[in-house]
């Protein structure tokens, strides 16, 4: 066996620079009680919570590959639902930040979530058309509801009906109800996409947003479970609303359009949000304004009413000129119109493009907004909606992230220094706690290449128009603005010895520059500053694309436009070699550092290796899935890192042509790649606003267990359908966990049997139960099993059931009966026989050895279930005794109980008192 080359492994460090997604919308959370001061919002894989008082990170809730794309706080304040885009939902707890449950059903991107009033179920939409509702406390799918034929783009709780209301692109909106799992009403009054709706006003009211002007409002009335005068009263309210439009006795509910709510903003709405208490509505489109009203309160909007028909009463008696005037004063109906219900809020008037908001309504009336912006930046408003008071801003945080994506970035010599640059600013990072150190604002055009001058203590940038910014990032000052080409600087770099650097431009020319230390132009103080002289100039017949030169300070290679490298003679400009062989533009080359290769990348997707010593091409690499934006050599060593606009960030070995590992890299387009020195860190930028760092450990690699593992993800997650009943479908999806889940039972009750049968023949002697027993401290195979199924992920346990064969689940049903009667765990053996009863009933119950199996299970299950609700009911019953001791002890009741029941009985006592006003004027 020869030697065979070992390589170590680099694993992510870090991902900076973003402040928040602008994919992902923002929330309030409570961390220790304290709400109104923490904003939620997704950071490409992970989710940040901002402190918006001082203006630093509270908390980090770490995500793995997936870029989220939906979050929601439960209103307990004690989880957090995460939604990513590959169609899984992550619960997490706060307080510790750690993972609670994982439910995997949709098959693309979360974008929608919401948790209901007690925090025990959330309900999902996505990409995909589908809506899920989950339990959060067992940790499993209810229920799937197909229907929609566009996006889900909103789903929402009304939790005093128990049902969900959806909105779609497919421009309908869909009532589902819970119980019966089916769409029982749509309402399809809309024209076109129905981009977010929202419930207002104790779920009294549904708001809808389209792609024009207006927000239409919607009443929604239940006739169910209603009197017949309070039927006759909703009737006439409708009636009064619709002018005489005909209304549906036969639907429990009956939706009717009460008005529009006209929007200052352009384009079509984006987005509506609402507080918790559903009283104000936040509404912003594709522009910088968000728009926020107000639903008054049921005593407001009639005092609202009284000073219109006043208003209107007093103006129609100034223009009766005659005695007929009269009749007209009379028919002024008192009936509340929406211009009573809704009034219209202070209007924020933003920097950029709104992306998400977040509201939050206090007891004394002040309103906090929590904006997220697509300038990468997070702000916190404040105002009172009792009175015209002016919107405040509290807390803006964009300092520690760029407002336009990167296009350049580099690593300081000494490794402990990061400097990007885009077009808004040049930022310099400290590498080791990933803070932004220095912020320097770019006085021209977008910078497109940077480099680190020798000393680490000045940059050079080259921007889009040509010119190159001498950079003192220890000041944050720019020292010079060189016009060094006429259009695009493109390339940037070091001259190995040091002394100079190049630059290449898209005026067809490469420039060589020499340091030299000059007087302070400025005159600020006496010491010499760097400035650039201008040595040489090589022409070229074709714009300049990149350039580098050799180690050895003995060729220059430069990239030109027309898919060709040409390599000259530093010393000289004499031409050297011509690289052909690209059928589109090489964005990117580099030479080793010994000399002997150059790698170019090129937008043809291909990785080239070229001899410097005749220009031969030694291996031809299809690289990437798109176009190859940067390549770089690890120091002192013939790997090579390259990067693309797939996203993936990929290292390479010169020699073998092997690809040693690919890095998860950017959401987007991976833009610039830099490699600091040893090889022991690498970082990239993206279209996705990180920087995304990579640390060298000392972790071997073996490369066909990495292709293995490729391999295994790529070909993870598939829907699972339920064989013999296409009507069944379920709210999971079969994942890899669901499969090793499904083989660990059929391990366990192989290794079970086995050592049951040796039980059995050893005839009462002492036999050495299996490993895997003793691993998990069992004696029997029933605990054995037990075990194994405990140790399985909620969410798993259905598909992996489905997975397993008939015989086998025979097998479990027949020790399920020994299970019942001596384990506490009653409800997980249960749900386990209540669902192999449902995807095995027929033959099931024609067998009839096992009918009286499942006899017993129902008898047994049926006493252990009573156990526990009688445990239960004697344990509330015992806490209520002790409530009602202590309150004896004390001889006094509760103020706040007394009063709410005092609040009670008197809306009874108006409630009736209003009733009979109506019926007296029907009949």
């Amino acid at each position: 066996m020869g030697l065979t080359k070992q390589y170590l492994r680099y694993a992510p460090s870090g991902t900076f620079n973003v402040v928040t997604s602008p994919d992902c919308n923002s929330i309030h959370v409570a961390l220790n009680g304290i709400s109104g001061r923490y904003i939620a919002v997704g950071a490409c894989e992970h989710v940040i919570i901002w402190d918006m008082r001082l203006g630093e990170k509270a908390q980090v809730i770490t995500g793995e590959k997936v870029v989220v794309s939906q979050i929601a706080a439960s209103p307990t304040g004690n989880h957090m639902a995460i939604g990513y885009v590959d169609g899984n939902i992550n619960v997490y707890d706060l307080n510790s930040n750690e993972l609670v449950c994982v439910f995997a059903g949709h098959k693309s991107a979360i974008t929608c979530l919401q948790y209901d009033e007690q925090g025990h179920r959330i309900v999902s939409g996505s990409k995909d058309t589908e809506v899920i509702l989950w339990d959060v406390v067992s940790e499993m799918g209810i229920a799937r509801f197909s229907g929609h034929k566009g996006i889900v783009t909103s789903v929402l709780f009304i939790n005093g009906k128990n049902c969900i209301v959806s909105s779609s692109k497919d421009t309908f909106v869909k009532f589902w109800d819970i119980e019966t799992k089916h769409c029982f009403k749509t309402l399809g009054g809309h024209q076109t996409e129905v981009w977010s709706s929202v419930l207002l006003k104790e779920e009294r009211y549904l708001v809808t947003g389209c792609m024009d002007q207006e927000l239409k409002v919607w009443k929604l009335v239940w006739t169910d479970k209603i009197k017949e005068e309070d039927k006759i009263v909703q009737q006439l309210e409708i009636v009064k609303l619709e002018d005489g439009d005909d209304t549906e006795d036969t639907s429990v509910l009956q939706c009717h359009q009460v008005g529009t709510l006209v929007r200052g903003g352009r384009g079509r709405v984006v987005g509506l949000s609402t507080d918790p208490g559903q009283t104000v509505l936040a509404c912003f489109g594709t522009d910088s304004l968000l728009e926020l009203f107000a639903f008054c309160s049921d005593d407001e909007a009639k005092l609202r009413m009284n000073k219109r028909i006043k208003k209107q009463r007093k103006k129609l008696a100034k223009l009766a000129d005659n005695p007929e005037g009269t009749n007209e004063i009379e028919d002024i109906k008192e009936i509340l119109t929406l211009t009573d219900e809704v009034r219209r809020l202070t209007s924020l008037k933003l920097t950029t493009k709104v992306k998400s908001t977040a509201l939050l309504l206090g007891l004394s009336g002040e309103l906090r907004v929590g904006v997220t912006l697509a300038s990468n930046s997070v702000e916190l408003h404040s105002m009172n909606i009792n009175d015209a008071s002016e919107v405040k801003c509290l807390k803006q945080i964009n300092l520690p992230g760029h407002q336009k994506e990167p296009r350049c970035v580099a690593i300081s010599s000494d490794n402990l220094a990061l400097l990007s640059a885009s077009a808004d600013s040049i930022k310099l990072w400290n590498r080791n706690s990933q803070t932004c150190l220095r912020t320097v604002q770019v006085p021209c055009g977008r910078p497109v290449s940077a480099c680190f001058a020798p000393g680490d203590r000045h940059a050079l940038v080259g921007c889009a128009d040509g010119h190159l910014l001498l950079v003192d990032v220890a000041a944050g000052t720019i020292l010079e603005q060189v016009p060094a080409h006429s259009t695009n600087c493109a390339a940037v770099g070091l001259t190995p010895d040091s002394r100079g650097c190049y630059s290449g431009g898209g005026d067809k020319t490469v420039k060589l520059w020499q340091f030299e230390l000059i007087d302070d132009p400025t005159g600020e103080s006496k010491a010499k500053v760097l400035s650039l002289l201008h040595t040489r100039t090589l022409e070229l017949e074709e714009t300049v694309t990149a350039v580098t030169i050799s180690p050895n300070n003995k060729f220059i290679a430069v990239a030109l436009l027309d898919s060709t490298v040409k390599i000259f003679f530093l010393d000289t400009f004499k031409f050297y070699l011509s690289l052909y062989g690209h059928k589109l533009p090489v964005l990117s080359l580099d030479i080793s550092y010994d000399s002997n290769i150059i790698a170019t990348g090129s937008a043809d997707r291909n990785v080239k290796i070229w001899g410097m010593d005749f220009g031969d091409c030694h291996k031809s690499i299809f690289a990437h899935n798109d176009s190859v934006t940067a390549v770089q050599f690890v120091p002192s060593t013939h790997y090579f890192f390259t990067g693309s606009k797939d996203g993936k960030v990929k290292q390479w070995d010169g020699d073998s042509y092997d690809n040693i590992i690919t890095l998860n890299g950017h959401a987007g387009e991976c833009l610039r790649l830099s490699v600091g020195a040893g090889g022991l860190h690498a970082v990239s930028c993206g279209s996705d606003r990180a920087l995304r760092l990579y640390s060298r450990t000392e972790e071997p690699i073996v490369l066909g267990d990495q292709d293995e593992e490729e391999e295994g993800l790529a070909t993870g997650e598939q829907h699972a359908p339920v064989p013999g009943l296409p009507g069944l479908t379920m709210p999971t999806k079969k994942t890899i966990g669901a499969e090793k889940a499904a083989d660990s039972i059929l391990e366990c009750l192989t290794v079970g049997a086995e050592y049951t049968a040796e039980v059995t023949a050893a005839r009462g002697a002492p036999v050495q139960p299996p490993v895997l027993m003793v691993a998990y401290n069992c004696t029997n195979a029933e605990d054995f099993l037990l075990e194994t199924i405990r140790k399985i992920r909620s969410s798993d346990l259905e598909e992996a059931l489905l997975l397993l064969p008939f015989s086998t689940a025979c097998e479990l049903l027949k020790m399920l009966t020994t299970l019942l009667e001596r384990s506490d765990q009653t409800e997980l053996l249960c749900r386990l026989a209540i669902f192999l009863l449902k995807i095995h009933h027929a033959p099931l119950v024609a067998n009839q050895q096992l009918l009286k199996y499942l006899i017993q299970i129902q008898a047994k299950a049926t006493m252990r279930l009573n156990e526990l609700r009688d445990m239960v009911g004697f344990n509330l019953h015992a806490l209520q005794w002790l409530q009602r001791d202590v309150e004896a002890n004390e001889s006094e009741q509760l103020f706040r109980v007394a009063t709410d029941e005092r609040r009670t009985a008197d809306k009874r006592t108006r409630r009736r008192r209003a009733l009979k006003r109506p019926i007296v004027t029907v009949t």
